[in-house]
């Protein structure tokens, strides 16, 4: 089948497979959330035909009848992964409470299932989960007179600061021990660098003894939230 056909298989109007011989060892469904289970425990470069037949007990050419190459596979498990989300409820009807859980649910989504970051498929646009999220996010600016392509743009906006902002969280996770780098290293960096480069070193300072390092995801996140927020506040007046 094409991936259209797959991404909307449980659809009325979705194809059926005729029945031969003894009932099939796996299906569409069971091949994705294997898939999906291997790419949140080891990440997406451990999802191969060769390896998820080997676990489904099936042939290489029996999985890709089920899912298709692997570009069509990596496309339904993102859709998969959206149609399962279960996202926050909207707390109120105002815009900045919807559009800050949007971008909340998003980022907690993309550091769940980091390997999300790393597909970029327009296709993921055909399918049914993906269009649900859509739809649903697309209700957080009712309160704003934007035309439709305004929309879709704004939401777009959040949702790209959403992905970067998680991207950024993943690699500040696996920064393991920096608080104790900055500490031990700060005071010998200041007496290499002397009197130079005073800004960086007076804001660099600053910030230094705020995060504890040199980078904070979380620190990043609140401030950058906030700024995205203020850049679409004009849009909220007709």
């Amino acid at each position: 089948m094409d991936l259209i056909d797959l991404l909307w298989r449980g659809h009325p109007a979705a194809p059926r497979r005729s029945p031969r011989g003894r009932p099939a060892k796996t299906s569409t469904d069971g091949a994705v959330r294997a898939a999906v289970a291997v790419a949140d425990a080891e990440g997406l470069g451990a999802v191969t035909t060769r390896r998820l037949a080997h676990e489904l007990g099936v042939s290489a050419m029996t999985l890709y009848g089920h899912v298709g190459p692997r570009d069509d596979l990596l496309v339904l498990m993102a859709d998969d992964v959206h149609r399962a989300h279960t996202p926050s409820g909207y707390p109120s009807e105002s815009w900045r409470d919807r559009v800050r859980t949007v971008a909340q649910d998003n980022l907690a989504l993309h550091t769940r299932h980091g390997w999300l970051l790393d597909i970029v498929d327009q296709r993921l646009a055909f399918g049914p989960g993906t269009i649900a999220k859509y739809d649903r996010e697309l209700h957080a600016f009712d309160a704003m007179a934007l035309s439709d392509l305004d929309r879709d743009g704004a939401l777009t906006f959040v949702l790209d600061f959403a992905r970067g902002s998680a991207r950024a969280a993943l690699a500040d996770g696996q920064s393991v021990g920096m608080a104790g780098e900055w500490a031990r290293t700060a005071p010998r960096l200041a007496a290499y660098l002397g009197d130079a480069h005073p800004l960086a070193q007076r804001v660099g300072g600053a910030a230094g003894a705020d995060m504890n390092a040199a980078y904070s995801a979380s620190h990043a996140w609140r401030f950058g939230l906030g700024r995205v927020l203020d850049a679409l506040e004009p849009l909220a007046t007709p």
